[in-house]
């Protein structure tokens, strides 16, 4: 088993480009260890830093205490599974597994005897003589990761091997692939930029963001206690509610979050205040997660500065729930938006959009476009929460919703948390 320490890595390309920045990480002995982000963020590049198939430009990659910035991919033992298996087109499946054993000299039958055990474990048994181009997209990802594993490297680097599958194929070898890597106990470092397969695979995890690590944690810290604002929305599904307030001490009342149209209180005794009161008078994000609002029958009781309330817009049946959009009236905040530095200067216009073009050939161009029309879903003043079957409003009825404050997540007007257990 190894451990990896990335020190301050960068990774910088000719031009100026920056795609990681400074990060720093401790990946323990033993771990299956998710790097999660958006297309972009600089997770595959990380990986491939640790690989050796990228130079790093500044900063130390140590791998077991040993600095392996300049050693060559073959002397770090490391084996890597990219997104689309890369298996050798000529060769059998068991042609595929055996073939890191031949360039390492081991002997055949012993060798054969492996593969033959780990086709089983894989569920590939049954077509261990057939060349990739029969095997369907599943069965070439097993092959990939038998002859990753069949070598029993060190480190087991996975590159987003799942994102070419269907939802049920995933979901399945999701759970094959974290079993073996413990069963093995090999360090792994996983891409991916599934927030479903990071919750339910990972040991611990990094948020990535631009080329930073935004947060890191087990599932569990980071869900329920996110860095950033960034990362409260990038886990979360369905969508979190991130809602703009100004904050105010109110003697006698506590820290009122005023949304203008609407208001919550956070009680004194709450031991967040000690945080939060320093942002009094400011405006900070307040993040509320669907299954923290529970609908009020009508004429229930509930205590005053936990309700807030808005018109039924849209519904969407889950099988096992309704979500509800309710129209509230209170300004919502962006994620992509906050805690972004600005873009630079020279970035490239964005594209056309069919939109625009529609509305050239309208003649609605090179005037200014009303404001509404540049709203996305994020900009709506919608709350999203659940709904029980069988308790589902209608479309246009009016809801009020009780908010439990212990789960209210709070934030700065710069997208850090204020108020956090692991600050």
């Amino acid at each position: 088993m190894t451990d990896v320490v990335l020190d301050g890595v960068e990774k910088v390309y000719p031009g100026g480009q920056v795609a990681v920045r400074n990060v720093r990480l401790r990946i323990n002995a033993g771990e299956l260890f998710v790097l999660l982000g958006p297309s972009g963020c600089g997770k595959s590049t990380l990986l491939r830093m640790i690989a050796g198939l990228e130079e790093i430009t500044a900063g130390d990659l140590w791998l077991d205490g040993t600095l392996a910035n300049d050693l060559p991919p073959r002397e770090r033992n490391v084996a890597m599974v990219f997104q689309d298996g890369a298996l050798y087109p000529h060769r059998t499946v068991k042609g595929n597994m055996m073939f890191p054993l031949e360039v390492a000299g081991d002997d055949r039958a012993e060798a054969g005897a492996k593969v033959t055990e780990l086709a089983r474990a894989l569920g590939i048994s049954a077509m261990i003589d057939r060349r990739p181009d029969t095997l369907s997209g599943g069965q070439r990802q097993r092959a990939a990761i038998g002859r990753a594993l069949v070598r029993e490297p060190r480190l087991f680097l996975m590159d987003e091997p799942l994102s070419s599958l269907d939802a049920a194929l995933r979901t399945e070898l999701r759970i094959e692939i974290a079993g073996l890597v413990r069963a093995t106990g090999t360090t792994t470092v996983y891409v991916t930029h599934d927030q479903v397969e990071a919750m339910t695979m990972a040991d611990r995890m990094a948020v990535l963001r631009d080329g930073t690590v935004e947060d890191v944690g087990t599932p569990e810290e980071i869900y329920a206690d996110p860095a950033t604002v960034f990362v409260a929305a990038f886990l979360s599904s369905p969508p979190i509610n991130l809602l703009r307030a100004t904050l105010w001490a109110v003697e006698g009342e506590g820290l009122v979050l005023d949304f203008g149209a609407q208001r919550l209180s956070v009680p004194w005794d709450d031991p967040r205040v000690s945080s939060l009161i320093s942002h009094h008078g400011e405006t900070v994000i307040v993040g509320i997660r669907p299954d923290t609002l529970a609908p009020i029958a009508p004429g229930s009781p509930a205590p005053p500065g936990t309700v807030l309330s808005g018109r039924v817009r849209a519904l969407e049946f889950h099988g096992h729930e309704w979500l509800a959009y309710a129209e509230a009236g209170i300004p919502t905040v962006d994620a992509a938006e906050v805690g972004r530095p600005p873009a630079p200067e020279n970035r490239p216009a964005p594209r056309t959009g069919l939109r625009d073009r529609l509305r050239e050939l309208v003649g609605g161009g090179g005037g200014e476009e009303p404001a509404e029309e540049h709203e996305g879903h994020h900009r709506r003043t919608d709350l999203v929460f659940r709904i029980p079957p069988g308790r589902r409003p209608n479309r246009g009825d009016h809801c009020a919703m009780r908010v439990d404050l212990d789960r209210v997540l709070f934030f700065g007007a710069d997208g850090r948390r204020v108020g956090s257990p692991r600050s």
